[in-house]
């Protein structure tokens, strides 16, 4: 048991699908996998185990942005043994080609947090996905014809903000959306050698103010979770 995680020893798989909300987690688990069972429950912060054609997978809620998801990356990796943690999210697009419930695999995070600033003084770290997670899923998109982007995402500290435009400097140099998780996600990988990868919907587009429902947001994601599972499992 862990501070916010109360599972025992043995309850977590060695991967793990982590939405930021536990009621996407809830979902997942029920809609996707056999048998699950909530391992889970402080914060409201579900998380459960149960088996994917034969595999043991977990799902795990890390909450919204690097400072909650952060805790719970680290707690499974360092308390559990948690060795692949595929992120399954929303996210805003940047391109005018980059469409509601397009699935966007994340090569790699930009973020405007300072949440490495204290490890490289005065650099730059750019933190990318697993390559082996990264081929899988694209394996998997193309065996299945489900078309997918990837590329250069942006991890960002702030949901609302003060300029509606800023998101254009971004785009101009490629990043296909932004997200609150993954920057942070992919550098705690790398840190702990454990292996990382961002799958992501588009739930809204910063170009067209085009938005999916709550709902929507919940419970339609699934190319996503496939593509997350069968990257989990092979």
């Amino acid at each position: 048991m862990s501070i916010h995680i109360e599972a025992k020893k043995g309850e977590i798989a060695e991967t793990v699908l982590m939405p930021g909300d536990p009621l996407r987690a809830k979902w997942i688990a029920e809609t996707f996998l056999e048998n699950p069972v909530c391992y889970n429950r402080i914060r409201g912060m579900f998380g459960y185990t149960g088996t994917y054609k034969g595999k043991r997978v977990s799902v795990q809620g890390s909450g919204m942005g690097m400072p909650s998801a952060m805790i719970y990356f680290h707690e499974l990796i360092n308390d559990y043994g948690v060795k692949n943690i595929i992120r399954v999210g929303s996210a805003g697009s940047y391109q005018e080609h980059v469409k509601l419930n397009d699935v966007v695999l994340a090569m790699s995070a930009s973020t405007t947090s300072g949440m490495n600033n204290s490890r490289f003084i005065n650099s730059d770290y750019s933190p990318t996905a697993n390559f082996e997670l990264f081929q899988k899923a694209v394996n998997y998109a193309q065996a299945n014809n489900i078309p997918i982007k990837a590329g250069n995402i942006l991890s960002s500290d702030e949901f609302y903000g003060d300029n509606p435009e800023e998101y254009k400097l971004w785009a101009e140099y490629g990043v296909l959306c932004v997200e609150m998780e993954t920057a942070g996600l992919y550098t705690i990988a790398a840190k702990y050698n454990v292996r990382a990868l961002t799958i992501l919907t588009i739930s809204d587009s910063l170009v067209t103010d085009e938005s999916l429902s709550a709902h929507d947001r919940q419970t339609t994601f699934h190319d996503m979770v496939e593509i997350a599972l069968a990257a989990a499992i092979s």
